[in-house]
């Protein structure tokens, strides 16, 4: 073999390399281009998952939130018909009233069992407008301004998110 022959050989064989090395390139590109999408895929699917669990969560904790804004009203027609008994007639209706305190304790029990929990400000207390809805102001000697002077209807929270607000007065009286 002379040197020329050699010397094409060894041409022929870089040429040779040359396109394996770039075929190899090629691949590598290739492999590189689906484990990121592999990668991409599997952040986007996990993703769902947490997502899809937060959803039930959440459709189990407030999924009742209409029923139970529902049954409110309820809730405050037995606490309206127990308040406006007098002495007189509790020793009269005692089998009634038994039945409306007793249908009033399963209903509270049930809100408990749910996670409805109520909302009672006090005369008193500082007025908050996330937990409070604010039906009146007058200026009352005696109290500060932002103050609860009168609570019309107890508020409820389901879990943590306001389903009602307390519906309350407060004092409007100017700092002297």
């Amino acid at each position: 073999m002379s040197l020329d022959d050699l010397a094409a050989e060894g041409d022929e064989m870089d040429a040779a390399g040359d396109e394996t090395l770039a075929r190899i390139a090629d691949i590598e590109a290739e492999r590189d281009d689906f484990r990121d999408k592999w990668m991409r895929a599997l952040a986007d699917a996990e993703n769902t998952r947490k997502r899809a669990d937060r959803d039930r969560r959440e459709a189990e904790n407030y999924g009742g939130s209409k029923l139970a804004r529902d049954l409110l009203p309820v809730y405050d027609n037995l606490r309206r018909a127990l308040k406006a008994t007098d002495e007189a007639e509790k020793a009269v209706n005692a089998a009634l009233l038994e039945g409306v305190e007793l249908t009033m304790r399963e209903l509270i029990s049930v809100f408990k069992k749910h996670g409805i929990d109520p909302i009672t400000p006090e005369v008193g207390d500082k007025f908050d407008p996330n937990l409070h809805q604010a039906m009146f102001e007058a200026p009352l000697p005696g109290t500060k301004a932002g103050e609860i002077i009168d609570v019309s209807t107890e508020g409820f929270l389901l879990h943590d998110r306001l389903l009602r607000p307390a519906q309350v007065g407060v004092s409007s009286m100017p700092a002297s």
